[in-house]
């Protein structure tokens, strides 16, 4: 299993070691790229958008998971009720007053939104839909709502556009995608391959979780999803378990952290099997976070510490709201990719 290796980190710094995961590391830092590309397809269909405060929709409908962000972002300012529709189809309130955003990440677009599309079109519906541009979604929803061909399968590339859209429809904030890309390329020239490991935030996460269960908690709502999102990253990149949640469900799991063994063998494979591994809590902290989000960081801090359990504090605090989540992803893309090399057998 990937998840019972020892982290070796003079990998971090082997360029031999290094030069193995560089396509994975090149995607990250295109990453800014990829946003730039994708707002400057979707600019044709952006400049015809315009809103009016007389015609809003009754709600708006963000279909497919990834309209979970554009509710993450909008839902403590939009004038009217925001609701993500996961499903195929559309609910059965759903009509002509209403707006349906879908964003799509694949060039086939899923069955789902298909027929999310479709079942928009029959009911009259306001419609915005992002894609790719030769999605058969393009087809389906041209000349029936506006089109954004954003020319990208990356789900944050995707999002900004339908921000932006949002946004000139007066339903959300103003959002800049190259702030948001300005963002992510600081963030790749601090974590890339070239940058020594006590200068790379990226490489220090890495370090941090090695050989450990990384349990990770964001406050405010967007370090919240850029938390889980992380975790996803790692799983993925060691097959060891990662978690995140909020503060009340990740304390008992603090709590509960057996005492550290000083003399445990790390070569031992019982020792460092994925059910022993000890906790190690990291805080991403994006300065969004609320006075009750900082009361929850003290008491999960204070209860690690308790327990013995190291914490890792991961601090982004350049740019608006979704360039600081854009970073904080970025970063822990990053620290993905290093923690799989470091850990590979």
């Amino acid at each position: 299993m990937r998840g019972s290796a020892v982290f070796d980190e003079t990998r971090l710094s082997d360029p031999a070691a290094l030069r193995s995961v560089d396509s994975a590391l090149r995607a990250v830092a295109e990453w800014g790229a990829t946003v730039r590309l994708a707002d400057s397809a979707a600019q044709p269909g952006l400049t015809v958008l315009v809103g009016d405060p007389s015609t809003r929709p009754r709600a708006v409908l963000a279909a497919g998971p990834d309209g979970r962000l554009l509710r993450t972002v909008l839902e403590p300012v939009c004038p009217v009720p925001f609701v993500v529709w996961p499903h195929g189809g559309l609910p059965g309130w759903a009509g002509p007053l209403d707006l349906v955003v879908v964003l799509s990440t694949t060039d086939e677009g899923s069955v789902q939104e298909q027929s999310t599309v479709a079942e928009a079109v029959r009911r009259g519906c306001e419609l915005v839909v992002v894609c790719p541009d030769d999605s058969p979604l393009h087809g389906l929803a041209d000349g029936r709502g506006t089109v954004l061909a954003a020319r990208s399968a990356d789900a944050l590339a995707v999002s900004i556009p339908a921000l932006r859209a949002l946004h000139n429809l007066g339903l959300g904030p103003e959002v800049s995608a190259q702030e948001v890309a300005d963002a992510l390329d600081r963030v790749a020239e601090r974590c890339g391959p070239d940058s020594p490991v006590d200068a790379n935030p990226a490489k220090e996460l890495a370090l941090a979780v090695a050989d450990c269960l990384p349990v990770l908690w964001g406050g405010s709502p967007l370090a919240s999803r850029a938390a889980r999102r992380v975790a996803e990253g790692m799983r993925a990149a060691t097959g060891v378990p990662a978690v995140a949640g909020a503060a009340d469900q990740l304390e008992p799991l603090l709590a509960a952290a057996p005492e550290r063994d000083l003399f445990a063998d790390p070569f031992d494979d019982e020792a460092a099997s994925p059910g022993t591994l000890p906790p190690v809590l990291v805080i991403l902290d994006d300065h969004a976070a609320t006075p009750a989000d900082a009361r929850d960081a003290d008491r999960l801090a204070r209860t690690a510490q308790d327990r013995q359990v190291r914490v890792h504090r991961v601090v982004v605090d350049e740019g608006p709201d979704i360039a600081r989540f854009a970073s904080l992803l970025a970063l822990g893309r990053f620290a993905a990719v290093y923690l799989g090399l470091g850990q590979a057998q």
